[in-house]
């Protein structure tokens, strides 16, 4: 069986495809680069993360954007005919007053690891965009339109624009050609593929929250009209339908299903297998209940598929609820290598796993300087939207431990080094050695962000010896603390327990759509010079646990 989430964590708005026996993953990374992490398998049940589509931090510049900005929502395909890859992605850089300033681009390579080619602009009517690459040859971006006038029902409609490979740009304005195929609102994340002669338009509705779903309509023209699938949704958490077009709310926590611990299905993307087999991926969450808080950000799982005599796709167990247990493809195992939960830097590259927010970790962070240490170069504040030193992965599991030596002689009070818990820039809390002209000497003590509110734990503040540190922190459930040590056995508790929940999208007011992050960060707030090393990164996550 394949249990979901398959891909756990941070790993929304998934898009999946298939090269031959080859299958591929792409999914949302908004503020956060590398952009677009891209996971392989060839049996659909071990995957890897293979590698990244967006690695120059300069364009798209993701700089100054305030969190959940960012890359949104990439397509992944592969063109049979031209024997490319192609990304589209949209870089959303505002939603200020409903306008949701987004430029949507498109990428191409010859092989999943690049070299990708210059991004192309297409348009910047909506976002979710995607691509069909039809068997004329012709090319069509679907997107939803985002709608910003008054009286009009929002977020908008699903829109179409035929696209000139040749002349690198669409052809004409997009149409509106797609209310949705029920009637919960808040319509996106159209994909739009070919089969057997009819157009199918999958999206998801309800808004990508407690009543999200995949629903599908299909069409003889590209163009339309669109018939909506006459079970209703494909996939959803939430079955009891609803109309809800008048509420563009997208999280709406009364929908939340007790019945379900996979909770905001939605946003899906199929495949067929050669064997005759289909499965689909879609973004759920886990929240905390009665909290209906999703720390771990929303994720990515599978369900198994079956397409109807009469040419409509549906879940193999014959329903529509998202289900933790899937049937897994009749397909031979092919184990592949997984994430390592210890890594002691001493690889000559620094590993695919780690994040940063805005730039490339390979920005401020490298294993060369320091044979078998990471050495990280301070940059500005956690708080701040623009350069910030924090080498971070994704938290998989309310049930971890991460751990971390580190090596860091701060000279001026402007200079932190230490171990993170991150939501946002707004959302952190920072287990740091620094230079305290009150104790004379360097200290450690925790400094929380809560909702852009800092305080300062002076009470945790502690003097200690001129040596390196060890550093740990434990989320176990909707309890998280900080512990230090000078020779990582005799530990010691520093501040009080927080409360995980907390960092998730329903308690942040400055950031949504991603996820919790874990990592560790060097701040020079006097000359962006002073440099932390940190001897390993330890993340023990127990993955079978339930979230609490």
């Amino acid at each position: 069986m394949l249990h979901n989430p398959i891909l756990p964590g941070f790993n929304p708005d998934p898009a999946i495809c298939r090269k031959g026996d080859d299958y591929y993953i792409a999914v949302s990374t908004f503020e956060w680069m590398p952009g677009i992490p891209i996971y392989h398998s060839r049996d659909m049940k071990h995957w890897e993360l293979l590698t990244h589509v967006l690695t120059d931090d300069t364009n798209p510049n993701l700089t100054k954007l305030p969190s959940a900005k960012g890359i949104w929502a990439p397509c992944l395909t592969y063109d049979e005919q031209a024997g490319l890859f192609t990304v589209v992605y949209g870089v959303m850089n505002s939603m200020n007053a409903r306008y949701f300033d987004v430029e949507n681009y498109l990428i191409t390579a010859p092989s999943i690891e690049g070299p990708w080619s210059e991004p192309v602009y297409l348009t910047s009517s909506g976002f979710d965009a995607s691509i069909l690459h039809d068997d004329d040859g012709r090319k069509y971006i679907v997107s939803l339109e985002w709608e910003t006038r008054e009286g009009y029902e929002k977020p908008g409609v699903i829109c179409l624009v035929e696209y000139d490979p040749e002349a690198r740009h669409v052809i004409g304005y997009p149409k509106r050609i797609w209310r949705g195929a029920t009637d919960r609102g808040c319509i996106e994340a159209p994909h739009l593929t070919k089969r057997n002669g009819w157009y199918y338009l999958m999206c998801a509705e309800g808004g990508t929250g407690y009543n999200h779903a995949v629903t599908m309509g299909r069409s003889r023209n590209v163009w339309g009209p669109y018939e909506p699938d006459p079970n209703g949704p494909l996939v959803t958490s939430q079955p009891v339908e609803s109309n809800e077009r008048a509420d563009d709310d997208h999280l709406k926590p009364r929908y939340f299903n007790p019945d379900s611990v996979l909770q905001k299905s939605g946003h899906g993307s199929y495949v067929d297998l050669p064997n005759g087999e289909t499965y689909l991926v879609h973004l759920t969450s886990r929240p905390f209940v009665p909290e209906l808080r999703c720390t771990l950000g929303r994720e990515t799982a599978i369900q198994k598929m079956t397409w109807t005599d009469d040419g409509w796709l549906r879940m193999a167990d014959g329903s529509n609820l998202a289900k933790l247990d899937v049937e897994e493809p009749n397909l031979p195992d092919v184990p592949v290598r997984e994430t390592p939960s210890f890594d002691d830097f001493d690889d000559a590259e620094l590993g695919n796993w780690y994040y940063a927010p805005r730039i490339m970790p390979g920005s401020f962070a490298t294993v060369e300087e320091r044979r078998g240490w990471v050495r990280l170069r301070g940059q500005e504040s956690l708080a701040s939207l623009n350069r910030v030193s924090l080498l971070a992965r994704k938290l998989t599991s309310v049930h971890a431990t991460v751990t971390t030596k580190m090596d860091f002689a701060p000279e001026v009070y402007q200079h932190h080094a230490g171990l993170v818990l991150y939501y946002d820039n707004m959302n952190n809390i920072f287990l740091s050695k620094y230079w305290s002209e009150t104790l004379g000497g360097p200290a450690i003590s925790l400094t929380r962000l809560e909702n852009g509110e800092k305080t300062e734990m002076v009470d945790t503040r502690t003097a200690v010896d001129d040596r390196p540190l060890y550093l740990r922190v434990t989320v176990d459930g909707r309890r998280t603390w900080f512990a230090w040590s000078y020779d990582g056995d005799d530990w010691q508790r520093i501040g009080p327990d927080f409360d995980t929940t907390t960092f998730s999208d329903e308690y942040c007011k400055y950031g949504e759509f991603t996820g919790t992050m874990v990592g560790l960060a060097c701040t020079d707030a006097a000359l962006h010079e002073r440099t932390a090393d940190f001897d390993f990164f330890d993340y023990q996550a127990d993955e079978s646990r339930p979230v609490a």
